[in-house]
């Protein structure tokens, strides 16, 4: 292991010499504690390096151990249900290791090296094999299997793969080869800042359904998309993104709190292992793994810690899953990028941020998308990145919001006057937009109803229609507009109360089906179109907006699931409550034309007046 020695040291950078041979993005070791770090710059024989820990008490002489190895992630059984920090210790090993503290030098595998593993095989003897080939399967827990792949630059005649008990560094078996048998085991390192390799690209072309109506029927994002929220403080971001985690129609998700509060981590350690999850009915965390670099973390590892979570993604959408990661938030991660960048003396592009801010941004992203794995059997798997920004003050035009919308193909922007009327999602429907809505709609088209993508434009038509009212409501009033507008206004109202506005805190509100999203909208829609017939015909707009059947329109998003039938009840009630105003107002007409009785009796009296 080659040596070197400490010359400077400025916060988390550790400038070193002697370490002849040493290359970008090796890890190293700094000080007698053996302190995690990686080389981020090499110049005339000095190393800068990035410490992922605390270098207080690291001072000049000290030395420097090079370990020949890039950054890496260990891949295998025991993911599943793990929650690491930004260089992929255990959280949990750490603390009964060490206490409620991560003391400095503190390491532990990130997979067990002790426990054993029930591996059944899925080849026999002889089958030719190639990287991504499936070798076998291991069910990591009740409601993921975890396949074990032929690893990448691999390719031979399978021998020895029969089922056992294993733990993941034994060979499960082997691989024969020109260079001879190579043995195989659940193991795999994989380094963090280089993509994994695939086949093929594709096109999105699936729906990624997450329960949130204003994302799922206006905004929607596709199995392999990429989304952006950002949004001010107290705006509801990292709800957002929790509500994906929980929700997203998706195999595995990983999510990575990368510098956020470690209080809304703790409600999401603690919300997880408690919440069923709805494909399974077993606890969401048995297909989660969680990244946890919270504020008080070494701000160096933060920078690391979505590449780590990014590398862990792109392994299980090897195996052929859907994959969502969330990470809150990348501004955090961008902010770690500006100090490193600063410490190294690098020129500073706009706010400070390092001039390559965009393209690092856009080679993050780029790692999401669908694809057609490696291996023979030409399996396809999904990646579906959201990142939350956290941009100074709501400030859209920040660099990291700006470097972000160039790349991605969802903006859910959110609104802080929106979240101080407590709307919530506070996401802006004016301001947000999705480029695969062409393509969901298609999805949803076939799998929902085959009026989901007229409905959808309707509703929009009438937000928009609601806006373009709005300014001149603010001048005159609303009971200064004509009924016609008045409608509409109430129409509009009803979609953003009763439909867009979603409880995520409610057992019933906080996940919606597709299905019952399109019965709820179709409602409204209905009734406001309805009730522009029965305006025609003479209906007051006020007898039409206190009519009962509203209130059923207004909690219909509490309708259970299982009992939809409800939605039609509701539906056969909007139409007779209307036809009844309708034809109420008709008889009334008849009357004062004089063709009723009354009406007859009137006609007379005029006449002799």
């Amino acid at each position: 292991m080659v040596e070197g020695k400490v010359e400077k040291v400025s916060g988390p950078l550790v400038v070193a010499t002697g370490l002849a041979g040493a290359k970008m993005y090796e890890v190293v070791r700094v000080g007698e504690e053996k302190l995690f770090g990686e080389i981020i710059e090499v110049r005339s024989g000095r190393y800068s390096i990035q410490v992922y820990e605390d270098t207080g008490g690291i001072g000049p002489g000290a030395p420097v151990f090079a370990t020949g190895a890039p950054l890496s992630v260990e891949l295998g059984p025991g993911l599943m249900a793990s929650i690491y920090d930004g260089v992929q210790r255990r959280l949990i090993e750490l603390r009964e290791n060490y206490g409620n503290f991560i003391v400095r030098g503190a390491d532990v595998p990130a997979l067990d090296r002790q426990r054993k593993w029930r591996f059944v095989s899925r080849v026999r003897d002889g089958q030719e094999l190639e990287p991504g080939d499936i070798v076998g399967e291991v069910e990591e827990t009740e409601a993921f299997v975890h396949r074990i792949m032929v690893p990448d630059g691999l390719r031979g005649r399978a021998r020895g793969f029969v089922d056992a008990e294993k733990s993941v560094e034994e060979p499960v078996g082997f691989v024969v080869t020109d260079r001879g048998e190579i043995p195989v085991t659940m193991l795999q390192r994989c380094p963090v800042r280089q993509p994994r390799r695939f086949k093929k690209r594709l096109q999105p072309d699936k729906a990624l359904v997450t329960g949130q109506r204003v994302i799922d029927m206006f905004f929607p994002l596709a199995k392999g998309g990429t989304a952006c929220v950002p949004g001010p403080f107290g705006s509801g971001k990292t709800v957002v993104q929790h509500q994906l985690a929980k929700w997203a129609d998706v195999d595995v998700v990983v999510y990575v709190g990368c510098g956020e509060r470690g209080n809304e981590m703790t409600d999401v350690l603690k919300e997880m292992p408690e919440l069923k999850d709805p494909r399974t009915g077993r606890p969401l965390i048995e297909r989660t793994v969680m990244v946890a670099n919270t504020s008080n973390m070494p701000v160096a590892a933060r920078e690391a810690s979505v590449f780590t979570g990014i590398t862990m993604a792109e392994y299980f959408r090897d195996m052929g899953y859907n994959v969502a990661m969330m990470a809150d938030s990348t501004s955090r991660w961008a902010e770690a990028m500006r100090e490193i960048s600063g410490r190294l003396e690098e020129m500073p592009g706009e706010e400070g941020y390092p001039a390559y801010l965009a393209s690092r941004i856009a080679g993050f992203y780029e790692r999401a998308g669908r694809v057609v794995c490696l291996g023979s059997d030409d399996r396809e798997g999904t990646i579906s990145l959201i990142g939350a920004v956290s941009p100074p003050g709501g400030d859209l035009s920040d660099p990291v919001v700006q470097a972000t919308l160039r790349v991605v193909k969802v903006f859910w922007g959110l609104d802080d006057a929106l979240a101080a009327q407590r709307h919530f999602p506070a996401i802006n429907w004016l301001t947000s937009y999705s480029l695969y809505v062409g393509t969901t709609e298609k999805a949803f088209a076939e799998e929902v109803d085959k009026t989901w993508p007229d409905l959808r434009r309707e509703a929009m038509a009438l937000l928009q229609r609601e806006a373009d009212l709005e300014e001149l409501v603010r001048l005159v009033g609303v009971d200064a507009l004509p009924a016609a507008d008045r409608l509409a206004m109430h129409g509009a109202k009803m979609i953003r109360e009763d439909f867009l506005h979603q409880n995520a805190f409610d057992p019933t509100d906080t996940y919606t089906s597709s299905r019952k999203q399109f019965l709820m909208l179709r409602n409204i829609m209905t009734f406001y179109h309805k009730a522009t017939e029965v305006f025609e015909k003479g209906v007051e707009v006020e007898a039409i907006t206190r009519l009962p059947v509203l209130e059923r329109i207004s909690r219909s998003k509490f309708v259970d699931e299982h009992r939809l039938e409800e939605m039609d009840d509701i539906l056969e009630e909007i139409h007779r409550s209307l036809d009844d105003l309708a034809k109420g107002a008709v008889e009334s007409a008849e009357v004062g034309e004089g063709r009723g009785p009354v009406g007859a009796m009137e006609a007379q009296g005029k006449s002799q007046r």
